[in-house]
């Protein structure tokens, strides 16, 4: 009878875990596997963990922001916002101050026009709750239904060639070059030579269909760089530097704003900055990335996505809260997608990897962006798929999608590429009569865009 109860019981308990998960992620049983979206919230925590080594480095210019104070700040963002994302939005996407707008944070803001980060805190806050109020009145969503189908389709392909770009150049086998921009790295040596093994031994598992291929892929290559030295340094590419830390206290850096100058021009400027490359990088990312993973209704439109600029916006208050720059969706979120995860599962997966992160940092920084490489390249090998729906033979199609794809690559930066795809797709249209085709909304994102290249 005994052993009745416990059966019993554990049935109840599977039954009640499965409903949990199903209402709580979006989890479709008859669709979606348990094991996937955790291997894939695996794979896209790995390949954009390298946030939790960069930030610190980042912010480290700065005095006054310890740097173990920010990788405990980074993290828990990045577990806040992934979470919101998980629960409230149901959506695979992970989250995570993102690059380029720390840089603009610590370098432009701070140690270019002279403020203090206290400032640029106050700023990335006043960015937040502006996007909720955006997103609660439905304006951000008018945004993305603005964008033609064409240049959604593009946005996906432009942030495949985007990331799949990162990838060699983290691991040096794309390098910068002052006669020819940039060049071929050394492939003969070191963390490119790492890469490439990588990449064909990921290749390798993609074609042959093995299941958690890229996670596979990436933990290998970065047991291979446990053996393979890097010419500079003599070291080992992979290297470990102990097991486990406690996380540093963000007490020195949590809720530091300065509200004196929240009037200023200086301020409305750097706001208005700030919002406009996360909304547009967020918009790219989410677009591009939902695109290619088919979550998008018959229209092309996205089912939820109020919801999902909604847990960006909270994770960027959060953020700065913290003390950290603008909390966004991570592009590298597609490694995942592109793994098979498709709910809040994934996304969820993720965040319990950052949780983990904060205890055994020395192991998930251990792992070498080489390693990392072969899995955003394939990634944008994925994401490239959907060029072959965007209509080559109508030019007034084709030609603005093109400037979208390949602008993203060369200004290194997704924002970039719609707003200078916009722009183009209108004009083109405008000039060639196509009225019809063109939105209100749309008119006024490309006035938006000229304005901002003029002024700022």
């Amino acid at each position: 009878m005994c052993v009745g109860w416990i059966g019993e019981g554990f049935l109840f308990f599977l039954f009640t875990m499965s409903n949990f998960i199903q209402k709580a992620f979006g989890f479709d049983p008859k669709v979606n596997s348990v094991k996937t979206e955790i291997l894939a919230g695996i794979t896209t925590f790995l390949t954009m963990s390298y946030i939790l080594a960069v930030n610190p480095g980042i912010f480290s210019a700065l005095p006054g922001m310890p740097t173990g104070s920010v990788f405990t700040a980074t993290a828990l963002a990045a577990v806040i916002g992934t979470l919101v994302m998980a629960i409230y939005a149901k959506k695979p996407f992970a989250l995570a101050p993102g690059m380029g707008l720390n840089a603009f944070f610590v370098f432009t803001v701070c140690l270019g026009m002279g403020y203090s980060w206290q400032f640029a805190l106050t700023a990335v806050l006043l960015e937040g709750i502006i996007f909720i109020i955006l997103t609660v009145t439905n304006v951000r969503k008018l945004i993305v239904d603005s964008i033609p189908a064409s240049l959604k389709k593009a946005i996906g392909c432009g942030i495949g060639l985007f990331i799949a770009f990162i990838g060699l150049k983290n691991a040096g086998v794309i390098v910068s070059n002052d006669a020819t921009t940039v060049a071929l790295g050394d492939i003969t040596a070191g963390p490119a030579l790492l890469a490439l093994i990588g990449l064909v031994l990921t290749g390798i598992l993609v074609v042959k269909k093995v299941p958690g291929s890229l996670l596979i892929g990436m933990l290998a290559t970065a047991a291979l760089g446990l053996v393979i030295k890097a010419p500079a340094t003599g070291e080992h590419i992979t290297k470990f530097n102990g097991v486990a830390s406690l996380p540093d206290s963000v007490s020195p850096i949590f809720c530091q704003f300065e509200w004196s100058q929240i009037f200023s021009l200086d301020m409305f400027v750097v706001v208005f900055t700030f919002m406009f490359i996360d909304m547009f990088d967020t918009i790219g990312t989410v677009v591009g990335v939902s695109t290619k993973a088919k979550m998008v209704d018959a229209q092309g439109n996205i089912p939820g996505i109020n919801k999902t600029l909604m847990a960006d916006a909270v994770a960027t208050v959060a953020g700065a809260c913290l003390g950290t720059s603008t909390t966004t969706t991570y592009v590298e979120s597609a490694s995942g997608i592109a793994q098979g995860g498709r709910t809040g599962l994934t996304a969820f997966s993720a965040a319990i990897c950052f949780v983990i992160a904060l205890f055994f940092s020395p192991i998930f920084l251990a792992i070498p962006s080489a390693a990392t490489a072969p899995v955003l390249v394939i990634v944008g090998v994925f994401m490239m798929s959907p060029i072959k729906d965007i209509d080559f033979e109508n030019y007034s199609e084709a030609i603005p999608a093109f400037i979208t794809l390949i602008s993203m690559p060369l200004c290194y930066s997704i924002s970039d590429g719609i707003m200078l795809g916009m722009i183009s797709y209108v004009l083109i249209n405008v000039l060639c009569l196509n009225f019809k085709k063109i939105s209100p909304a749309a008119y006024v994102l490309a006035l938006i865009f000229v304005a901002k290249y003029i002024l700022l």
